[in-house]
């Protein structure tokens, strides 16, 4: 887990430098603090561009399910590296990458029984409505 981390603040670390390399190439003098209003608000805006017109066609195809799934994943993700990040930093328990897969991986899991059950569910009523 310390590697993974360790290999993600490198790239991050890495952009950071070229992005307050071309600051000072082109002498734009944008302080810290801009440059993350900036970089983050573009990052912000290219997901929005990205990701709506897929959520979009998802709910007029009637797959809010699909929608609520990625936002709850995405959730949970966060949540797992909240959580490992806290162990590590509180010292009351160990930062381990195995952690968050095995939490990732029992919400997917749970999901899946749920979509499973859900998806007879609808089947039988379906089946029924017919006849």
């Amino acid at each position: 887990m310390k590697e993974f981390l360790y290999t993600v603040v490198g790239y991050i670390a890495q952009m950071h430098n070229a992005i307050l390399g071309l600051n000072d190439a082109y002498e734009y003098n944008f302080t810290d603090k801009q440059l993350h209003f900036l970089v983050i608000g573009i990052i912000g805006m290219l997901l929005v561009f990205v990701i709506h017109p897929i959520f979009t066609w998802l709910a007029k195809h009637n797959h809010t399910l699909v929608i609520t799934w990625i936002y709850v994943f995405t959730m949970i993700i966060v949540l797992t590296f909240a959580i490992e990040i806290g162990q590590k930093v509180s010292h009351t328990g160990a930062m381990d990458f195995a952690d968050i897969v095995f939490g990732v991986m029992g919400f997917v899991l749970m999901f899946a029984v749920f979509a499973a059950i859900r998806g007879i569910i609808l089947g039988i009523k379906k089946l029924l409505s017919r006849g």
